[in-house]
């Protein structure tokens, strides 16, 4: 059957945005509008006590459906470190993954706009979520449903990843593919303040080659996304030789912004960035720099604006992989799946989810990160496990993994948040659950688990929370597997400022 394709008018999406953004501009000081005027001033909100974090059992076997899992981080609360809701998916298979917000930072100039609304894409099954957090932050309650029929047949977009509220009130999600798993298919789902389906963001013939993040800077008018692979080929597993066969990305996509959808340049990161998964610019508005994790190569590449307005790119860290024994390849790669920036632009904070270290550089230099702390919670080389990592002189060695409260901690780091004064950092596991399987299958029959990394923000350095343990595999319905965390208030993943 034929798909009706709907493409908006982008000057009428470009004023919107555009007017949106002079207005956060001039009338700031008198905003009543979401979030924070400043990625400083958001450092001053209030300590979070609450976390939502997407749980699943899809891949799991256990039939049951993912669900949003409420957690206590509040110290004082006789709760703390515990899952004290849960609300769950209406049906079977959506693997629930990321989230946005309906209204963010990008909107604080607008006193009209409200952040009430988590909006929870399905990666699997192309469905979208629409929670709302504000009636009862503690207990969050199903707002709306957008079907996969609704959106393919309007847009033939499906496997939805990123979501980010826009400064004109609508919701931008960013798709991997068609409904049978072609990436040619991938693009920008664009939903409007009540969550229908508007239609694509990106003009027609400007399609990236790959889907997965993206993010926006828009005094430099700007959007670049990034790039994992084919939904027919990750959703199976991980197999190297698909990333031969191209079935996996290694380009940065950069559209005009607001007002085109317009692919403007694209970027081949070449072999040192393959895979090229989570995208963040500097949350300084005014900055035209950020960083991409390149999970294959293991490599954080920062990407900058030129002199001559065009966009270049250079490998700012490079994780070395491991000489191994009894792995299924003589090297491991450290494949970064997940990093974010501290809201002052110091600190840049990633995981390696097969080596299990956690890493924080100061990136103040961007050009010349610094490793200044790394904390090892996981991964394939810990003690115990049948995997040894060998040094040049031909020596073997483990990492030494503490247990956390009598818990042995399982699989390696995965997504991380950061408290907004940057002093914790909280840390899951899972990273899908088809390469959970595959690489880490202790995951899908005990559960992931999340913890707690205490930050010195003054000379650097992580250390692992003892007292701070929250154990996704004693969950009522059986061990789940735990993925993104969001505040309730906004985080540095989640707000862009204008």
């Amino acid at each position: 059957m034929a798909t009706d394709v709907v493409v908006l008018e982008h000057g009428e999406v470009g004023e919107k945005v555009a007017n949106q953004s002079s207005k956060g501009h001039d009338e700031c000081c008198k905003s009543t509008g979401p979030g924070y005027a400043t990625p400083l001033d958001a450092m001053s909100g209030p300590r979070e006590t609450l976390l939502y974090v997407t749980a699943i059992y899809s891949g799991t076997g256990r039939g049951k459906p993912d669900y949003l899992a409420t957690v206590d981080v509040d110290p004082s609360s006789p709760t703390y470190s515990k899952v004290i809701h849960r609300l769950p998916a209406l049906y079977l298979g959506d693997e629930l993954h990321h989230s946005g917000w309906n209204s963010c930072s990008s909107c604080f100039g607008d006193p009209s706009a409200e952040r009430r609304y988590l909006v929870l894409p399905s990666l699997v099954s192309g469905r979208v979520y629409v929670i709302d957090t504000k009636t009862n932050p503690r207990s969050p309650s199903l707002h709306k449903v957008v079907e996969p029929e609704d959106i393919i047949s309007k847009t033939g977009l499906s496997y939805l990843h990123t979501s980010h509220c826009l400064a004109s009130g609508e919701v931008m999600i960013s798709s991997l593919g068609d409904k049978d798993g072609n990436a040619a298919g991938s693009g920008f789902l664009l939903l409007d303040s009540e969550f229908n389906v508007k239609g694509r963001w990106e003009k027609p013939g400007n399609t990236p080659l790959f889907g997965y993040d993206f993010w926006y800077q828009p005094r430099h008018k700007t959007m670049i996304s990034s790039s994992w692979g084919a939904p027919a080929a990750f959703t199976k597993g991980f197999d190297l030789q698909h990333v031969s066969d191209g079935f996996y990305g290694r380009h940065l996509h950069v559209y005009s912004w607001p007002d085109g959808g317009e692919l403007r340049q694209t970027l081949d990161l070449g072999p040192s960035g393959l895979l090229p998964l989570e995208i963040r610019f500097l949350h300084d508005p005014s900055k035209d720099t950020g960083f991409v994790g390149c999970a294959l190569s293991s490599n954080m590449v920062r990407f900058f604006k030129t002199q001559d307005g065009s966009w270049s790119h250079e490998v700012a860290i490079s994780v070395k992989p491991l000489k191994v024994q009894n792995w299924i390849l003589p090297e491991m790669p450290g494949l970064i799946t997940d990093f974010l920036i501290s809201l002052d632009d110091r600190f840049l904070y990633f995981s390696n989810w097969l080596h299990g270290d956690i890493r924080q550089y100061n990136i103040q230099d961007p050009k010349n990160p610094v490793l200044t702390g790394q904390v090892w919670v996981g991964g394939l080389v810990k003690k115990g496990s049948p995997i040894v990592a060998i040094e040049e002189d031909g020596k073997t060695w483990q990492s030494d993994i503490s247990d956390i409260k009598g818990n042995k901690l399982r699989g390696g780091p995965q997504m991380v948040q950061l408290s907004l004064d940057g002093k914790r950092l909280y840390v899951t596991n899972s990273l899908f659950s088809p390469w959970d399987k595959q690489f880490y299958p202790e995951l899908l029959e005990k559960g992931s688990h999340m913890l707690q990394i205490d930050v010195d923000t003054e000379n650097g350095g992580l250390k692992v929370n003892p007292n701070f343990f929250v154990d996704f595999g004693a969950e009522p319905d059986g061990p789940s597997l735990a993925h993104e965390m969001r505040y309730p208030g906004g985080d540095c993943t989640s707000d862009i400022w204008i």
